[in-house]
């Protein structure tokens, strides 16, 4: 039975009205990322970017999880082998609409992290200059995201999940950003079938298998429901 890889990007949250970054329109638009998503734009002004932080954690806040989100539970909760979801988002979508294997390689909009003792926690709705890390107590906290320049999260255990798959999906990418970008090449390699799901071809989308284009409230459901019926 398959194991199943599905990397999920913006696109998929874009339903429940979370902002994009990278289309027209979206935040790269009305923001600069040097200001607002790198350390060093974080060492220059701090409290523009917990600002920032602090509109997108609202705006994740507010949002429910839609069709899309709601399939790729149902697919986890009834495929007969693994479906692993690695997401580029920094919502928790995915986990309220009821999915368990979530590895989230930019980190978490509700989380934050201390740069001085590394220690995690869940974040405040609103976060500034001074708040408090709970273990430390060093006003040092961040929001607990990867920013341009980092390296993503749990690249190792994303790795092997990618060396076992057998069927790789993704939805909602714009295909653009790496380490992301090439996971369809290695997963082709391992000799995975793949499929796209996107409303416009991402910037990889000649190394899919399949390409299926509309909303992912449209087509994840469709796609759930055709893989399920042929187990």
């Amino acid at each position: 039975m398959d194991n199943i890889v599905i990397l999920t990007g913006a696109g998929i949250s874009a339903e429940s009205g979370l902002g994009t970054f990278r289309d027209a329109g979206g935040l790269w638009d009305e923001y600069d990322l040097d200001d607002v998503a790198t350390p060093e734009g974080f060492a220059r002004d701090p409290a523009l970017v917990h600002g920032f932080y602090n509109a997108r954690r609202a705006n994740c806040l507010s949002a429910a999880p839609n069709a899309a989100h709601a399939a790729l539970a149902r697919l986890e909760a009834a495929w007969p082998g693994r479906v692993t979801i690695v997401t580029q988002n920094i919502d928790d979508l995915h986990e309220r609409a009821g999915s368990h294997r979530v590895v989230h390689m930019h980190g978490e909009v509700r989380k934050a992290l201390c740069t001085g003792c590394g220690h995690r926690w869940d974040a405040p709705a609103e976060m500034s200059v001074a708040t408090p890390c709970p273990a430390c107590t060093a006003a040092r906290a961040r929001p607990d995201v990867v920013w341009f320049g980092e390296m993503p999260y749990r690249m190792e255990e994303i790795g092997a999940l990618l060396e076992t798959a057998t069927l790789f999906a993704a939805i909602g990418t714009s295909g653009t950003v790496y380490p992301a970008a090439g996971f369809v090449a290695e997963a082709r390699r391992q000799g995975a079938r793949t499929v796209e799901l996107n409303a416009e071809p991402s910037e990889v989308a000649g190394l899919f298998g399949t390409l299926r284009r509309g909303p992912a409230t449209r087509e994840v459901p469709r796609w759930v429901d055709e893989l399920l019926a042929r187990q």
